[in-house]
C-alpha cells in the first residue's frame, strides 16, 4: 500500500506538496488531480506527517519499551490461566497491541486504569481494562474540577484482530474529561479467549466446561450450543455478544471501578424511556455492533460509531438490517478504506471502492447511516475527517495508512457528544465551533497542546452534517464543511 502511494506521488512531487487550490476545481480540471494527490499523501501522515511517528525522536524508543513491557505482561497474564488461551495476533505478536507508546506513564499520573477480566455468555474468558479520573483530579481543558460518579462509555473495538490497546487513546481522553471507560477485547481478539467452554469429555469438573472446548457437531436436541459460538472471531455476532456481556460487567459489582459509576437516573434523558448515563462506542464491526444495540438495549442513552453508522437500510459488508434509530448517534466516517486509492475511485463505499469518473459523491457517507437518524427524528451528527482511513481509529505502529490529525478531531468530537447526551454541558456551539484545543502526548510523560483547524481537517469530498434539537425543542439542521449536503 505505502509502496503504491510513493510511487504515485513520485511521478507528481511538485503537485503532492502544493497547497490546496481554492475554491472547488471540477474532477476535470488538473489542480483537482493535484489537490487529490495531496490528500493521498495527507493520508499516511500519522507515520510521516509533522510531529508523527517517524518525525517525533521519541517515537521510536518508546515504541521498544513499550512493545517489549506489554508482550512481557501479556506472556504473564496467560501463564497464569493456562485454560484461558487466547491464540490471537494481539496476544502473540510483539506490539501488536501496544497502542501509542507515547502514552506510556499515563495510568497514575493523568487517570487511573485497571485491568479487568470477565466471561462472556458462552463462558469465553474476555479481558480489558477500565479506566476513570485521578481522585481530586481537574479537567486539563477546562480546569473544572472533576466530581464523581461520572457518566460510563463502554468501547467495542474493530474487527480483523483489532486490540483494546488500539483504542486506550480515546478511553484515557475520556477518563480525563470525567468518565469512567471500558475497552475489552472481543472472544477471538486481542488478549481475549479464542475458544468458548462447553461441557468436554475432558473436563476434570463433569459438566463444568472449565476447559475450553466445543462441539461443532452438537445437535440443539444434545443440550449444547450449535456448533462452536464466537468462532470464528470475524463474525458480527461476537461484537454484539460481546457488546452487550461488556455493558453486563461494566454495570454490574465485578466493575472495580463501579463506585466511580453514575448509575443514577438521568432526569433530562435525550431519548424517552433511556434515563442512564451511558454510552456505547464502536469502530468498524464494532461501530455495526453499536449501531445495532442502541436500538434494543435500554442501557444506552447514547453511541458513537466510527466508520461507520449502520442503519436499517445499510447494504454491504457491515449490513444493519434490522437496525432501529433510538438514540442520538455521532458517525464518524473515512474518505478511505484499508488502502488509499485516487478520486475516480471512490465509489461504492470507502471500504469496497468502485470507479466513480464523475468523482466522488458528496452525500456517499451520509447514506450508511445518519440518513436514517435525521429520517427517524434522532439526534444526528455526521463528521468526515480529511485524508482520514479506516485506521485512523486505531493506534497501529509504523504501518498501514491513517491521518495525522483524524484521530485528534475525532477524540474532540466525541468528547463533545458525550458532553452534551450525558452530561448536557457541551451546547450546539461547542459542536459547531471553527477550532479546537486537544492535548497530544509526545513523549516522556508530556503532552502538548494541538490547535485543530475544522475547516482543514473535514473533507472537500463528503459532507459532514448535523440535525440536532435545541433546548427549546426546535431542530436545527446544516452542513458543517459545505460542500453539498
Amino acid at each position: 500500500m505505502r509502496a503504491l502511494a510513493s510511487g504515485v506521488l513520485s511521478l507528481c512531487v511538485a503537485a503532492a506538496l502544493a497547497a490546496p487550490a481554492a475554491g472547488d476545481p471540477a474532477p476535470t480540471d488538473p489542480a483537482y488531480t493535484q489537490r487529490d494527490l495531496q490528500n493521498i499523501a495527507d493520508a499516511y501522515g500519522r507515520i510521516d506527517g509533522p510531529g508523527g511517528q517517524l518525525q517525533n525522536p521519541a517515537y521510536l524508543p518508546a515504541l521498544v519499551a513499550a512493545s517489549t513491557q506489554r508482550s512481557v505482561d501479556q506472556l504473564l497474564t496467560q501463564v497464569a490461566s493456562p485454560t484461558r488461551p487466547a491464540l490471537t495476533a494481539g496476544n502473540v505478536v510483539p506490539g501488536w497491541n501496544v497502542g501509542n507508546p507515547l502514552r506510556a506513564g499515563w495510568n497514575g499520573t493523568r487517570g487511573l486504569s485497571q485491568a479487568v477480566a470477565f466471561e462472556n455468555r458462552y463462558g469465553a474468558q474476555l479481558r480489558g481494562h477500565v479506566y476513570k479520573p485521578l481522585p481530586g483530579a481537574v479537567d486539563p481543558y477546562t480546569g473544572r474540577r472533576l466530581r464523581g460518579p461520572f457518566p460510563g462509555v463502554v468501547v467495542t473495538e474493530g474487527s480483523v484482530q483489532g486490540s483494546e490497546g488500539m483504542y486506550e487513546w480515546l478511553a484515557q481522553d475520556l477518563a480525563e474529561r470525567g468518565y469512567v471507560v471500558l475497552t475489552y477485547d472481543v472472544q477471538g481478539q486481542g488478549t481475549s479467549e479464542t475458544l468458548p467452554h462447553q461441557p468436554s469429555p475432558l473436563d476434570p469438573v463433569v459438566g463444568a466446561g472449565t476447559l475450553p472446548f466445543c462441539n461443532p457437531f452438537a445437535a440443539p436436541e444434545d443440550g449444547e450450543m450449535l456448533g462452536c459460538p464466537g468462532v470464528p472471531f470475524q463474525q458480527l455476532s461476537n461484537f454484539l455478544v460481546g457488546t452487550e456481556d461488556a455493558l453486563d460487567f461494566f454495570t454490574s459489582r465485578a466493575n472495580p471501578y463501579r463506585g466511580s459509576l453514575d448509575l443514577s437516573p438521568d432526569p433530562h434523558p435525550a431519548t424517552p424511556g433511556r434515563t442512564t448515563r451511558i454510552a456505547i462506542i464502536g469502530h468498524s464491526m464494532g461501530a455495526a455492533a453499536v449501531s445495532k444495540v442502541q436500538g434494543t438495549d435500554r442501557r444506552v442513552a447514547a453511541v458513537v460509531a466510527l466508520d461507520k453508522l449502520t442503519g436499517p437500510s445499510s447494504t454491504g459488508p457491515l449490513d444493519g438490517s434490522g437496525n432501529r434509530p433510538v438514540v442520538p448517534a455521532l458517525a464518524v466516517q473515512s474518505e478511505y478504506g484499508f488502502t488509499v486509492s485516487p478520486w475516480f475511485l471512490s465509489g461504492g463505499s470507502s471500504l469496497t471502492p468502485s470507479p466513480s469518473p464523475e468523482g466522488p459523491d458528496p452525500m456517499r457517507e451520509r447514506e450508511s447511516g445518519y440518513d436514517a437518524w435525521r429520517a427517524a427524528g434522532v439526534d444526528a451528527m455526521l463528521v468526515v475527517p480529511r485524508a482520514s482511513t479506516h485506521l485512523d481509529y486505531t493506534d497501529i505502529p509504523l504501518v498501514l495508512p491513517a491521518s495525522r490529525y483524524g484521530q485528534d478531531l475525532t477524540s474532540v468530537y466525541v468528547q463533545r457528544w458525550l458532553d452534551r447526551y450525558l452530561k448536557h454541558r457541551a451546547n450546539t456551539r461547542a459542536l459547531l465551533a471553527d477550532s479546537f484545543r486537544y492535548l497530544e502526548p509526545t513523549g516522556n510523560g508530556m503532552w502538548s497542546p494541538v490547535r485543530l483547524e475544522r475547516e482543514d481537517l473535514l473533507s472537500f469530498y463528503y459532507c459532514s452534517a448535523y440535525g440536532l434539537h435545541t433546548p427549546g425543542g426546535v431542530v436545527t439542521e446544516g452542513d458543517i464543511a459545505d460542500v453539498g449536503c
